[in-house]
């Protein structure tokens, strides 16, 4: 009986662990979020780091990830783009600095400092991880 008594409080507090979330989201970015994105669906969050949390939702049948600072502070936004999306200058700037490499992955990324397109290229057994201005400048390797 003793046994038993153990076994299943044992069980209870696993399943009490299971079930509470230890870092709910701030009410701040919670509000800070809803203000950016008011049309946003299917919202689900994790904690990024220590100071920062990120949600992923859908917007206009598209998938998005938005990063917040634990104050509301928003961070960044980004959603991928299909390959025939990306504007010429864009594509042309890329494949003529990087001639033979494949857009495994292509994104845009937003921020207060403006938008980046940001692309995963692989060539063999080469990966690399290329950001691009608006005008065609590459501004990160």
């Amino acid at each position: 009986m003793k046994t038993l008594k153990i076994i299943l409080g044992t069980f209870l507090v696993c399943v009490m662990f299971a079930f509470t979330s230890s870092d709910p989201v701030p009410q701040k970015v919670k509000e800070a979020f809803t203000k950016k994105f008011p049309t946003a669906t299917k919202v689900t969050w994790d904690k990024e780091n220590a100071t920062e949390w990120e949600a992923e939702f859908k917007m206009n049948n598209t998938k998005y990830s938005a990063n917040f600072r634990e104050d509301g502070t928003w961070k960044e936004t980004e959603h991928q783009i299909n390959v025939k999306d990306i504007p010429q200058n864009i594509k042309s700037s890329l494949l003529s600095a990087y001639p033979g490499y494949k857009i495994e992955e292509a994104e845009i990324s937003e921020t207060q400092e403006g938008m980046l397109y940001e692309f995963m290229i692989e060539k063999g057994k080469s990966e690399m991880e290329i950001a691009i201005n608006p005008e065609g400048k590459i501004v990160k390797k």
